[in-house]
Order: C-alpha cells, then sequence, then structure tokens
C-alpha cells in the first residue's frame, strides 16, 4: 500500500505533444504561425519558421519537470 502523500509522477500530456528530448539533454520544438494565413506572411518569414527549433537552457528545467520521463 503506498504512503500518504507519495504521488505517482505525471507526463503533462500536453508538452509530450509538443517537446522530444535531444541527445544533448535539450529539447527541440515545431514553431508557431506555420499553420494557415500564409499568403500574406513573407517568404523569408515562412524560410525562417522552416524545420525545429530548441528551447532556452532557461527553460528547460521547465520541461523537465512537465515530463519526468523524457
Amino acid at each position: 500500500m503506498p504512503k500518504a502523500g507519495n504521488k505517482k509522477l505525471k507526463t503533462h500530456r500536453g508538452a509530450a505533444k509538443r517537446f522530444k528530448k535531444t541527445g544533448g539533454g535539450g529539447f527541440k520544438f515545431r514553431q508557431s504561425k506555420k499553420r494557415h494565413i500564409l499568403t500574406k506572411k513573407s517568404t523569408k518569414l515562412k524560410r525562417q519558421l522552416r524545420g525545429n527549433a530548441l528551447i532556452d537552457a532557461s527553460d528547460v528545467n521547465e520541461i523537465k519537470q512537465m515530463l519526468p520521463f523524457a
């Protein structure tokens, strides 16, 4: 029987769908503003939003708390 106060660790499902862990311990994510209404956005902006980006080092600990098993 588990002791009172010991809760199971749970993954934040919203974060799990948005972030993937990299080999170096950081996290990558898909950039926003690339889904719709693309005609009024410049080619330069659309090109810069291509691919994945890395989470800033100052935010990594927060993501690690949301993804304890990543």
